[in-house]
């Protein structure tokens, strides 16, 4: 061989074989001789297909890395076009800001040929050009009680102040708004917060109160929470997946549920089992979980279960990268064909027939993996643990156990092929780490998630965040509730 590369190993080995399976053929090989070769090839199609998956470079395409961790493709083509953005935000406007629109008149006196006055001419149209501009605004409000003493007896009386202004000194709704809106959403760090306040208004607000703004909001959500929770509960369908934060210098994890236009997040030390039961919502869940196929969720066998299409189809990518096993791509091939005819269906699924046709096709496939695969070598006597087995081996048991999992997509309009939802959920909280650092403590961690939460739900629903901020802190949500 001039060089070992995949291509090259794998006609080698399969000249070896038919060489070998000749030889046996004429009658060449004894007995003892055959059983040696056999195991031999057997071992060395399993080594070789290790060495193939070790030597093949995991990337955002073919795995579950994000693009962050890999390097640049280079040669990648730039895609032009639209992608969709979301719900459109309504066009109200928050309470703390108004709009001065002036109409100024630019008058023709005389013609610009031959100096005619015009000044009394009618005039035929006209042409506007406009002018966009930002006036900040720092508005006191003072309130002035009275005080009074009884002619009487003496007695002073002083007048009541708003219930909003509890003290000599505070800022008002839109200010908070603003400031809760740039450590959430914006995920700015407090120190360029409050530099941006001072910006504003020529005033230094002191970290404490800015974090005494988040907790204000988060306390005022809780029973928001619950009632988003129960929302979920009565959805048909549910994204789930989990990511770590760096929370006092140590991982915790965040894990998110979402349903329609609600999105929930929740903050846990642990991962797994503990954390699912601590959070209360996927044990109490009948419908349908859409994740990538993680235990600890398949461990709950009262609700049913979907697997993310793009996860099999990156790690499907990858054996054939690694392997170029033909039941991996025509695996891949029937999925993909699968979502485009679900997608472009009204219905969003598959007729019986066509679903029993779909099962057929899938089985079919996996019953020529299993031959293409290469064997496992028995468990030696006295040996205890799992079998280490390639990363196809794992994979096709996968889609084997949990075919009804993977394929029901197909058979349920609300299952979707993806579990983007959710990890598009889970984007912003990465990108929060990155900008501002971990938080300090865990209760901070806990407002983070539950506002970030409340904001992407209102997001979903078209709100402006600064008037959801708000309506939240005056108890406007709980009216539209219904509470």
């Amino acid at each position: 061989m001039p060089s070992v590369n995949k291509q090259s190993l794998r006609e080698e080995f399969d000249t070896i074989k038919a060489q070998f399976e000749h030889l046996c053929t004429e009658g060449k090989m004894g007995s003892d001789s055959r059983a040696l070769f056999q195991a031999m090839l057997m071992l060395f199609e399993l080594l070789m297909a290790v060495f193939m998956e070790r030597h093949t470079t995991k990337d955002s395409k073919n795995s579950s890395k994000p693009s962050s961790q890999t390097s640049k493709d280079e040669t990648a083509a730039v895609q032009l076009g639209s992608k969709g953005k979301g719900k459109v935000q309504s066009n109200a406007r928050s309470v703390n800001s108004r709009t001065v629109e002036t109409v100024q008149v630019a008058k023709v006196r005389a013609c610009e040929i031959c100096g005619e006055d015009l000044s009394k001419t009618p005039c035929v149209g006209h042409e506007r050009r406009t002018k966009i501009d930002i006036i900040f605004e720092k508005v006191f409000s003072h309130v002035d009680a009275e005080i009074k003493q009884c002619p009487t007896c003496q007695a002073r009386t002083k007048g009541s102040f708003p219930a909003d202004m509890p003290g000599p000194l505070q800022y008002g709704a839109g200010i908070k708004s603003y400031i809760v809106n740039l450590l959430i959403s914006q995920m700015i760090s407090l120190k360029r917060v409050q530099q941006s306040i001072k910006t504003l208004i020529g005033q230094m607000i002191s970290e404490a109160t800015l974090l005494k703004y988040v907790l204000q909001l988060h306390y005022s959500l809780e029973r928001w929470e619950k009632s988003a929770i129960e929302q979920i509960l009565a959805t048909p369908a549910m994204h789930v997946d989990e990511t770590s934060l760096r929370v006092d210098k140590k991982n915790y994890w965040i894990h998110v549920c979402s349903a329609g236009e609600i999105t929930m997040k929740f903050l846990h030390s642990k991962r797994g089992r503990e954390a699912i039961e601590a959070i209360g919502v996927i044990p109490r869940y009948g419908g349908v979980v859409i994740h990538d196929c993680w235990a600890s969720y398949l461990a709950y066998d009262h609700c049913s279960h979907g697997l993310c299409g793009s996860h099999l189809l990156r790690e499907l990518t990858f054996i054939v990268d690694a392997n170029d096993y033909a039941w991996a791509t025509n695996m891949k091939r029937l999925l993909r064909e699968t979502c485009v005819v679900v997608a472009k269906r009204e219905s969003k699924k598959l007729t019986p027939k066509e679903y029993a046709n779909l099962q057929r096709r899938y089985r079919n496939i996996l019953t020529r993996g299993e031959k293409e695969l290469p064997p496992i070598p028995a468990r030696q006597n006295g040996r205890r643990g799992r079998i280490a087995k390639t990363d196809a081996h794992n994979l096709w048991e996968r889609l084997k156990e949990y075919e009804t999992a993977v394929l029901l997509f197909a058979k349920l309009p609300h299952v979707s092929f993806t579990n983007n939802r959710a990890e598009r959920d889970l984007r912003m909280s990465k990108v929060k780490q990155k900008v501002s650092g971990c938080f300090r403590t865990v209760l901070l961690a806990q407002a983070y998630c539950r506002i970030s939460s409340y904001l992407q739900t209102m997001a979903n629903k078209g709100h402006n965040p600064l008037i959801a901020i708000q309506m939240a802190l005056s108890g406007q949500i709980y009216d539209q509730l219904g509470e």
